[in-house]
């Protein structure tokens, strides 16, 4: 019974670490994902744009105009110009919500790609547990970097 304890020390503890970063770079998946985020991303630029277009020639005309306008027209035409600059605002904060929303939405697959290859890495080559390599502070000579393996079973180079 004395011997159990120390049994259980004996066995070894085998750990691995993964470059995440390293990855993701090579991952076609991403390249897709970057590609419908700046696609997403430019729509919403181009909107904001021509919002942005619009209050300034409406701006100009108010300044260039205010002199001669009647106060309720001048009342009328700041809270326009104040109302349009409102829902750029508000577009603003809508687009990146709908940006951040679109990324998490189409990272979390690629995510649970990964996370499978490096299960299955860990599991084949008899690892204690694998963890992320930005976050070790020390890493001993018995901890591996099984960036590589992962990689080779998701067929990337």
């Amino acid at each position: 019974m004395l011997l159990l304890p120390l049994s259980m020390v004996a066995q070894e503890v085998k750990i691995g670490t993964v470059k995440m970063n390293d990855i993701t770079a090579v991952m076609p998946e991403v390249a897709t994902l970057e590609n419908t985020l700046m696609a997403l991303n430019q729509t919403y630029q181009a909107e904001l744009q021509s919002m942005e277009n619009d209050y300034n020639r409406k701006y100009s005309e108010f300044v260039s105009q205010q002199d001669s306008l009647a106060d309720n027209i001048k009342t009328l035409r700041i809270q326009d110009i104040q109302d349009l600059q409102s829902r750029m605002e508000n577009l603003a904060q809508a687009a990146q919500q709908d940006i951040e929303k679109k990324q998490a939405e189409l990272f979390a697959p690629i995510q649970d790609k990964i996370m499978k290859a490096i299960e299955q890495v860990g599991d084949e080559n008899g690892f204690t547990c694998v963890m992320h390599a930005t976050y070790m502070l020390y890493a001993g000579k018995t901890c591996e970097d099984i960036t590589d393996k992962v990689k080779a079973k998701l067929g990337l180079k």
